[in-house]
């Protein structure tokens, strides 16, 4: 079930930071450690290595919890999307942000006709990818 979730332009601004911190610095932190432990060898038995990919779990599950802001759909047509949407885009202005991605489903045609309204560019290089639990446990490393 969908909570809702309000902000100030203070408490917006504050998720926006945090999620950027969290994107540019500790996700690519992560990474490294993540290398740096691979690096030592026999990974069954690499507690650096297992902790490391534990810390990206759970930080890639809060980036995603962070990136999950979406209008209920009982209060869709009020235009609150577009206003979020708009704080979003001045935000990231005054932030000095270059760029801004977010996914829309192929299939959500209001959606996409929302985002044309401010010329956003829809990617045809970039495909979403999903590994389920299935197909996750099937790949024997």
């Amino acid at each position: 079930m969908s909570q809702a979730s309000y902000f100030t332009q203070e408490g917006l601004d504050k998720l926006l930071k945090e999620l950027h911190q969290l994107k540019s610095v500790e996700r690519p932190s992560i990474s490294r450690q993540i290398a740096e432990a691979r690096d030592k060898g026999d990974l069954s038995e690499n507690a650096e290595y297992h902790a490391a990919k534990e810390a990206q779990g759970l930080l890639e599950l809060k980036i995603s919890k962070m990136e999950d802001i979406v209008v209920n759909e009982k209060y869709r047509r009020y235009g609150i999307g577009g206003k979020l949407f708009e704080e979003v885009v001045k935000t990231a202005k005054n932030m000095g942000v270059r760029k801004i991605d977010w996914q829309v489903l192929h299939w959500n045609e209001p959606a996409i006709q929302f985002y044309k309204k401010y010329n956003t560019v829809f990617s045809k290089e970039w495909a979403n990818c999903t590994l389920y639990e299935k197909e996750l446990n099937s790949i024997k490393l």
